[in-house]
């Protein structure tokens, strides 16, 4: 899978998200700290990650701040995005099965190895619930997002 990665700084686990992503068997789509000559900024750099997944260039994308408030902003605005800021693995299976979520948002400073992989491995094996509840929440998102603009 192609995953569009963005960090504003390359301190706590941004290299290691790239590192582990790769021992996935993943192409990393690098942007802001992690690539040369791109903006580092938290907002530009999770909004390029975040225009990857809506474009079509990546399949999903993991933008990672500080505390990954920032970076899970940034990637929402984009529409058709679903950032969910994840610090443990139910968070991330519940964002995936429930909000169909399509960004993965970390904190650089929170986020332990440990926790890195734990999370990733909740991410990965989870799919969108087929609940018809869970799909009309998600729909609905749709919905609310035409209408704001």
């Amino acid at each position: 899978m192609r995953i569009a990665v963005a960090a504003d700084e390359r301190t706590g686990i941004a290299d290691a998200v790239v590192d582990e992503l790769r021992r996935r068997g993943h192409d990393p789509l690098l942007h802001g700290a992690l690539a040369d000559d791109d903006r580092d900024d938290w907002a530009w750099c999770a909004e390029a990650a975040a225009r990857d997944v809506v474009d079509g260039r990546a399949d999903q994308a993991v933008v990672c701040c500080w505390t990954g408030t920032g970076a899970s902003i940034a990637a929402n605005k984009v529409a058709g995005v679903r950032a969910a800021l994840c610090g443990d693995a139910q968070t991330a299976a519940g964002a995936r099965e429930w909000n169909d979520a399509n960004v993965l948002a970390l904190s650089l400073r929170a986020t332990s190895q440990a926790q890195l992989g734990e999370i990733l491995d909740a991410w990965f094996q989870t799919g969108p619930s087929t609940d018809p509840d869970d799909a009309a929440n998600i729909a609905h998102l749709g919905e609310i997002e035409s209408r704001a603009t």
